[in-house]
């Protein structure tokens, strides 16, 4: 299977640059994975998709200030974009600079942060921040919410709200779990009046999301790593719902993969870890019936696990009918409502 197939041409002006003015107030496009028949709604009409009994499983990470700009040692510009907190005072972290720093190298973040550069790991550094305050309290005060690269603006107060869940808890993550920004607490509440439950799991969304895959033989691709959990209460609801009827919607790819990744064993088992999970067509899942999700990057790996959820001939159609439509593309996009072909 080749990265090309995964590719489509996208006008720049569908490429969403703000939020719609209130949560929930975004389009819905329906895809019936068994059928391929789509259909144009708005994201107001969820509920009517929706069955009591029927389980919602959010990813309740938190979108953290991970960007900072400073200086090295010897004089020279860097910016530091922190993919993952290990510890109070460890980070792995993306540098980007004219000259990549050296293992014991200094650095200066936002003019007040001292940091050294403990070791190089792939294309991350570790780094070590002085001090008593935490990393997660440094970043919170002197860091940038790390918008994607094609969103163009700086970002600001509302981009500090909206580019973040309004259930998040667990800080950690450097990119939002997009399919939760069309929530907000009146949705919600109208779906558990309808008897629809939620569960959460966690996972870290990492900078690698945002990149394409550069080899044409996507078996080849390596995937990035990112932490998650399910926890035991999560795994409870599942079986419940299942036991009861309803059916297990992933809010997201990144639960989707979360859940995927708990049940790699086969069954699903409550857990924590690194996850490197890479679904593409073919791919046989064991949890989620129903994926929402936002429009995703062309030739990326977020396009092919959708493909594999609502099958590829059904999702090349439907983003050439959403293009056509004129729907939002991205983080601050459209959603789509996918129900699996198999």
């Amino acid at each position: 299977m080749k990265t090309s197939d995964f590719d489509f041409e996208l006008p720049a002006e569908l490429i969403a640059q703000l939020p719609a003015p209130e949560r929930g107030q975004s389009r819905l496009l329906h895809l019936d994975g068994a059928s391929g028949v789509l259909d144009d709604r708005q994201f107001s009409d969820l509920q009517q998709f929706l069955k009591a009994g029927d389980l919602l499983v959010f990813n309740d990470t938190r979108v953290i200030k991970a960007r900072l700009f400073g200086v090295k040692d010897s004089g020279g510009k860097l910016e530091v974009l922190v993919e993952r907190v290990l510890d109070q005072h460890d980070a792995l972290a993306h540098i980007r600079a004219s000259h990549a720093p050296k293992p014991g190298s200094s650095l200066l973040l936002a003019g007040a942060i001292a940091a050294t550069v403990v070791e190089r790991q792939g294309e991350l550094y570790r780094l070590h921040f002085a001090g008593e305050v935490s990393v997660l309290d440094l970043l919170e005060q002197y860091g940038s919410l790390p918008l994607p690269p094609y969103i163009t603006h700086a970002p600001d107060q509302f981009d500090e709200t909206r580019y973040q869940t309004v259930y998040a808890r667990e800080p950690g993550a450097v990119a939002a779990p997009t399919a939760g920004l069309h929530f907000d607490p009146a949705i919600l509440a109208r779906l558990e009046k309808l008897g629809v439950k939620s569960a959460y799991v966690t996972l870290h969304v990492g900078a690698g999301t945002f990149q394409p895959v550069r080899v044409e033989e996507i078996a080849e691709h390596k995937m990035h790593s990112e932490w998650y959990t399910v926890s035991q209460p999560t795994v409870d609801s599942i079986r419940a719902a299942r036991a009861a009827g309803g059916r297990v919607i992933a809010v997201g790819t990144t639960s989707l993969r979360a859940l995927e990744s708990a049940a790699a064993g086969g069954e699903l088992e409550a857990g924590c870890g690194e996850t490197n999970i890479f679904i593409f067509p073919g791919y046989r899942f064991k949890v989620v019936e129903r994926l929402l999700t936002n429009f995703h990057l062309p030739k990326s790996t977020l396009l092919m696990l959708v493909s594999a959820f609502g099958g590829m001939d059904n999702i090349r159609r439907a983003y050439c009918h959403a293009v056509a439509q004129r729907y939002r593309f991205f983080s601050y996009g459209d959603a789509m409502l996918i129900e699996r072909q198999q």
